[in-house]
């Protein structure tokens, strides 16, 4: 029986290693998806599950542990990047700027009131009560890279002995209730009605006019366009549409740039939303066409193809010429579930879906011109992977000092990757780098580094977690954690509805983005059929992850200096 002893109790042993994660992780997920009146832990419970391990005595070599959470660690933000990469920059249009604005004012409130507690609450005389702050505000705003961030800034300093995943663990769980329960406490201040803010939300939805694409058939009426040219027809209107089909004489056509449009020709036109009544209103009135059932000299399809050929990456469709070369037009395009439109400078990625409108042997021409193996989108980019994180590496440790901070700051393991991540994930193409992963292979890559990570914090700081807490610090941490969670949030929140009238659902997802809460998420999905929620969430998330992240580490690198 000495194999069992050795596969329980050898913490040198691989074996045993590999089966304390595996029951850490798989406990902690499974325990993750209970739900307590609509609300769960998700993934976070590997980290309670670890504790509870490490606390019973099961544990591993220590550098082997190490390696294994900085490795998750690199694997979960990096991932991370490469997905919130494509709309880090677009979140900060339009009424984006406005939710991003709040984001940054709850991540300094954070911050202020997490200083305010140190100082009211937390023994100054002791010189790990501020890492110790830090890991109570990861668990406050829920956000395990930005503790990631920190531990790596200790290890930077040589503090090694503090375990700062007990206060997060502390924090953690009174910070996933604060996030929803707020809300819910402005919305009683002032008197919010769940029936008015889901009206506003379906007028705001229909009058819409995003630039997503939108089809009509139109008959040419306006005589004084009539005998032009569609590219003409173009550059006198001052519109970007594409004509996919023209039926003329009673047979359809495939129309190119120089194709005349006459009089009584039914156009079918895409183009954005905000130029479609205006593009009808100059060429004519809209008809009803049954185009199947009109025959041209060849059978006109349209066919969905993916740009799959790596050395398209990053041309426009314009450089591609393909509708004057195939005498096809491409309507739209899909990116990652989102149609965009297809403008001649679109500028084109490994993986987006092309709309192709033509005669079936020109289709098929576009098809081989641009890949369309799907094959190839299953095969991950693995080179780009490592490219990626071997230069986030190296980005992450490149030294940089701030004026009377004494130690030289880095973004380490966390920041470096995540940086390089968002940058490769919008300008890859650039150098020749395809970053296309499937959403399902990301969020194995994603899961799997949290989950690492997670364990090995846990499994490390379990022999002193329960001391921690019942030697009476605990419930200062647990005390202080809520009140660096619910102050931002109310006046945040309060401030979103006084200030700028936004929308309840749209708080909720606002207030969850800037706490990079899942679980808030969820309940606030739940309590709405419109997805504003959602859209809130999205727009604030990558800056706000990006904020939680650095602030971690600025937070130990500067106030273990002062304090």
């Amino acid at each position: 029986m000495d194999w069992i002893k050795t596969l329980l109790f050898d913490t040198e042993s691989i074996a045993h290693l590999l089966l304390l994660y595996s029951f850490v992780i798989a406990v902690g997920v499974l325990l993750g998806k209970l739900k307590f009146r609509g609300v769960s832990f998700g993934v976070a419970f590997i980290l309670f599950t670890g504790i509870v391990v490490g606390h019973l005595g099961f544990t591993g070599n220590l550098k082997t542990i190490g390696f294994v959470q900085d490795f998750g660690l690199i694997l979960f933000v990096y991932s991370l990047g490469l997905q919130v990469g494509p709309s880090f920059f677009t979140s900060f249009r339009q009424g984006g700027m406005r939710m991003n604005r709040l984001a940054v004012y709850m991540v300094l409130l954070n911050l202020a009131v997490a200083i305010g507690v140190y100082f009211l609450m937390f023994d100054r005389s002791n010189p790990d009560s501020f890492p110790m702050l830090v890991g109570v505000l990861s668990g406050a705003v829920t956000n395990t890279p930005g503790l990631g961030a920190a531990e790596e800034a200790l290890r930077q300093m040589g503090n090694t002995g503090v375990e700062i995943a007990s206060g997060y663990a502390c924090a953690y769980p009174l910070a996933v209730l604060g996030v929803i329960m707020v809300p819910m406490i402005v919305k009683f201040i002032c008197k919010i009605k769940d029936k008015t803010e889901n009206e506003q939300l379906a007028n705001l939805e229909q009058a819409d006019t995003s630039q997503k694409p939108k089809r009509q058939y139109i008959e040419m009426q306006n005589d004084r366009l009539a005998g032009r040219t569609v590219v003409e027809l173009r550059r006198l209107m001052n519109r970007e549409f594409i004509c996919s089909r023209l039926m003329h004489d009673g047979k359809v056509e495939t129309p190119h740039r120089d194709t005349v449009v006459n009089l009584g020709d039914q156009l079918c036109i895409v183009s954005s939303e905000d130029d479609a009544d205006a593009i009808l209103a100059i060429l004519g009135s809209p008809v009803d066409v049954e185009w199947d059932n009109v025959k041209g000299s060849e059978p006109l399809v349209s066919r969905r193809i993916a740009v799959t050929k790596e050395k398209l990456n990053g041309k426009t469709l314009g450089e591609l010429h393909l509708g004057s070369i195939y005498d096809v037009t491409i309507t739209r395009v899909v990116r990652s579930g989102t149609e965009l439109f297809a403008s001649a400078s679109l500028i084109l990625q490994v993986g987006d879906r092309l709309t192709v409108v033509g005669k079936e042997s020109s289709v098929t021409a576009v098809a081989q011109r641009v890949g369309n193996e799907m094959k190839r989108l299953d095969t991950p980019n693995i080179a780009t992977l490592f490219i990626g994180i071997m230069v986030g590496v190296l980005f992450g440790s490149i030294p940089f000092s701030i004026p009377g901070i004494p130690t030289p700051m880095k973004l380490g393991l966390a920041g470096g990757p995540l940086i390089i991540a968002i940058l490769i994930s919008r300008f890859g193409y650039k150098l020749g780098l395809v970053t296309y992963t499937k959403a399902s292979a990301n969020m194995m890559l994603r899961e799997v580094g949290i989950a690492l990570f997670l364990a090995s914090v846990g499994i490390k700081s379990g022999a002193s977690f329960f001391e921690t807490v019942t030697s009476g610090d605990g419930l200062i941490y647990m005390l202080g954690g809520l009140l660096i969670t619910v102050i931002p949030v109310f006046i945040v929140a309060l401030i979103a509805r006084k200030r700028y009238k936004m929308n309840y659902y749209s708080i909720l997802g606002l207030v969850a983005g800037a706490s990079t809460n899942p679980p808030a998420l969820a309940f606030a999905n739940s309590q709405t059929e419109h997805d504003a929620p959602a859209v809130a969430y999205s727009t604030v998330y990558p800056l706000t992850m990006f904020l939680r992240i650095l602030t971690a580490q600025l937070m130990v690198l500067i106030g273990c200096s002062l304090f």
